[in-house]
């Protein structure tokens, strides 16, 4: 089999592959590092590659897997995590070369499951500086470059990983997300990617960006992925105390059949505000588009209202600066003058965040939140645009949205940062291209811990359409 087909194998693909001992782990993890000495000159996609590490655990997992010791869906599987998940002996930088040396002696919990799970490690992926910006820049390490054009941005902040799953360089790889940063790359880079529940996923051993915002999740190429990906990181962890105790059910029992059946009888709200302002017209065409689909395949579509949605940004806002200037405070204090300079004006706000001012946006997020509880009381998911535009040029400031210019970062994180205030679960998947050949994302969002739902109607979707079976030009 050729190395490029099973770099563009799904992860369920390549382990019923694998299972059957058709393919051995080895031929799949040369493969990618194939596919990454290829590309990555173009994508930097990756702060630390590790090859011959990589290599010595395919043996190792072909090997168990040959003595009849296979370990589940992800053995042998390539993943590569973003790099402020902590990984026993190889450094986590942040995406800053402040801690260009920092090696952690600890695996962080979603590592240790990857490894318990037999998945290959093949490097530690780029992000915006921190974790701190929609964009996917940096300067300290590269800016990452979008594999559908690599004079755009791929998104961020985890944008090493959505280039990286999207060029065939990873089968799964992970992202964190506190205003956007798992789901915005995800949209911009035509791939699927599940912002889980808060709490539901550990976050011990991710370096924290704004505690009561942040979550971690996987970014894939198809929703059976995210699903596979989830029965393995999913679940309590004592060393994390925002951890929840809820009882994790087997994912990929929400993946339905291939006749789009799984949207029958889902009830879905399309709030109307999130057509009131400013959108790329090629994007909501292609939304609306998906939406008129799975009605026809079942669902029960109906238009909501959720009018503190135009408060989102302000809400998340003020928290989420006051939050990252508080963990940041001593790095800031002391290297402020080696930061990103974006991301140091953005920590710098956060210091003159009063008490006040953060009490009250938290008394804001809990109006926010119930009243996105009552609408998920009325409908089962919410659909809408993912992002109000495809892919922005690299650093641009100000993004066209229809007919208007915004600011590139208030429109990136326009539709997600309402999940990250509630914590409930969002997923986005690809849903169409524009007309120049650029990627575009649909989202859709559940009830809390209700993950099953919102992967069985994403799945469903994507079994009628061929959106993700795209491979980017390079």
């Amino acid at each position: 089999m050729e190395g490029l087909e099973l770099c563009y194998m799904s992860a369920g693909e390549l382990s019923r592959l694998v299972e059957s001992r058709e393919v051995s782990p080895v031929e799949i993890v040369e493969a990618h590092l194939a596919r990454i000495d290829a590309t990555e000159p173009v994508l930097n996609s990756f702060i630390t590659l590790l090859p011959e590490e990589a290599r010595s655990a395919a043996r190792r997992a072909e090997r168990e897997i040959q003595a009849g010791a296979y370990r589940g869906p992800l053995h042998g599987i390539p993943v590569a995590l973003k790099d402020l998940y902590n990984t026993a002996g190889v450094r986590t930088t942040s995406g800053s070369r402040i801690f260009d040396t920092f090696i952690p002696t600890e695996d962080c919990t979603v590592a240790t499951r990857f490894k318990e799970a037999g998945a290959i490690l093949l490097g530690k992926l780029n992000l915006h500086q921190f974790a701190f910006g929609p964009t996917g820049e940096n300067p300290d390490y590269g800016h990452m470059h979008n594999p559908w054009d690599p004079e755009l941005i791929t998104g961020g902040s985890s944008g090493g990983s959505g280039s990286a799953t999207a060029a065939g360089q990873c089968t799964v790889t992970t992202g964190s997300d506190t205003g956007g940063s798992i789901r915005i790359p995800a949209a911009l880079c035509g791939i699927v990617g599940l912002k889980p529940t808060y709490g539901l996923v550990s976050r011990y051993g991710l370096t924290p960006l704004s505690w009561s915002l942040d979550h971690a999740g996987p970014m894939v190429r198809t929703v059976e992925d995210a699903a596979l990906a989830m029965n393995v990181i999913a679940g309590h962890d004592p060393k994390d105390v925002a951890s929840a105790q809820v009882e994790v059910p087997d994912y990929t029992t929400a993946l339905t059949g291939s006749d789009g059946t799984g949207l029958r009888g889902l009830r879905i709200g399309v709030p109307a505000e999130y057509f009131q302002v400013p959108l790329d017209p090629q994007v909501e065409r292609a939304v609306r588009e998906a939406i008129s689909l799975m009605e026809s395949l079942g669902a029960e579509v109906t238009e909501v209202s959720f009018p503190m949605f135009h408060d989102a940004q302000a809400i998340s806002g003020a928290i989420l600066v006051a939050e990252a200037a508080a963990y940041h405070r001593d790095l800031l204090l002391e290297h402020g003058h080696k930061l990103y300079p974006p991301v140091r004006l953005r920590l710098e706000a956060g210091l003159f965040i009063s008490a006040a001012d953060y009490l009250r946006a938290q008394q804001a997020r809990t109006l926010f939140n119930r009243q996105a509880r009552e609408l998920l009381n009325q409908v089962d998911l919410l659909a809408g645009p993912t992002e109000p535009v495809t892919a922005p040029k690299l650093l641009a400031t100000h993004v066209q949205a229809g007919e208007e210019e915004v600011a590139t970062t208030a429109a990136l994180t326009l539709y997600t940062r309402p999940y990250n205030i509630t914590g409930f679960p969002a997923i986005t998947v690809p849903c169409g291209f524009s007309d120049e050949g650029l990627p575009i994302g649909l989202q859709l969002a559940g009830r809390p811990f209700d993950e099953l739902t919102v992967l069985r109607a994403a799945h469903a979707y994507e079994q009628v359409t061929d959106w993700h079976r795209r491979r980017p030009p390079i």
